[in-house]
């Protein structure tokens, strides 16, 4: 059995000095692959430029690219503060051919961190890249998915690309995957409160269903409130496994072969 964690963010400043020993145990646990998203962030110091964490990750992507894969996006929460010299940069870091996709983008209407109008832009303009790149997309909604898939329906290119730590609804899944998209489910479905999502996770195809941790954030039960790390994948996937009642190898199987689909991986 070898699971791939198909968004984690392994520059994370919460890991310090411990990335190595995440790693290991990431290894350690089987993983075949973890899939590390890279994105614009405020710089830490005076040397650093705002995609240093797109750098950080595509370098630990070229270290061992039998392990790790890069992408490298701005995320909605920061889509008013990149500067065009940024987005000039993004794009040129995305034609790289060791980046397999754009993103994380999408919209993110819980926190608004970013105006709307903001992240509606700019999550356009990164489809575009996308599709322009012919690369996949990795799309982040929270409480936007009628807009979201409004605005990839006129945008996705053809390499298509995945939803990623899906929260919602059965209704909304099914829109994304009217538009060809992967769905990829956290530990999320994990928590008690989420039956709506476990009720979508149900449903979807398997052939369309990809895990991830999204660490070093929720972290799925019994580990929840803890920094999660790409090894806990497996609690995703044993849940996922229980509610559509199949071996956990059937699980493993199928969405390490979906990612590799979705993403264009490395076999």
């Amino acid at each position: 059995m070898s699971l791939i964690d198909s968004h984690c963010h392994l520059d994370a400043e919460t890991y310090g000095t411990a990335r190595d020993e995440v790693i290991a145990r990431a290894q350690a646990a089987d993983l075949s692959r973890m899939v590390v998203i890279g994105q614009w962030a405020a710089p830490r110091n005076d040397a650093e430029d705002g995609l240093w964490s797109a750098r950080e990750t595509l370098a630990l992507a070229r270290s061992n690219p039998s392990l790790f894969s890069a992408t490298a996006g701005v995320h909605p929460h920061d889509a008013a503060f990149a500067t065009a010299v940024d987005w000039a940069e993004l794009a040129r870091l995305c034609a790289e051919p060791d980046l397999v996709a754009v993103g994380e983008c999408g919209l993110d209407f819980h926190y608004d961190r970013s105006p709307r109008d903001s992240q509606r832009e700019q999550f356009v303009h990164q489809l575009k890249l996308a599709k322009a790149l012919n690369k996949p997309v990795v799309v982040h909604s929270r409480e936007a998915d009628a807009e979201t898939a409004e605005i990839l329906r006129a945008h996705l290119g053809p390499a298509g690309g995945v939803i990623h730590c899906f929260t919602s609804d059965w209704p909304a899944a099914r829109a994304y995957l009217d538009l060809g998209l992967h769905i990829s489910l956290s530990g999320v479905i994990t928590f008690k409160s989420a039956e709506a999502t476990r009720d979508a996770a149900a449903r979807i195809p398997l052939d369309r269903l990809m895990v991830e941790t999204d660490a070093p954030f929720l972290a799925p039960i019994p580990f929840r409130g803890k920094r999660n790390e790409p090894a806990l994948v497996v609690h995703t996937a044993r849940k996922l496994a229980e509610i559509r009642g199949v071996p956990l190898e059937v699980i493993s199987e199928a969405t390490s072969a979906n990612a590799r689909r979705a993403l264009r991986l490395p076999a």
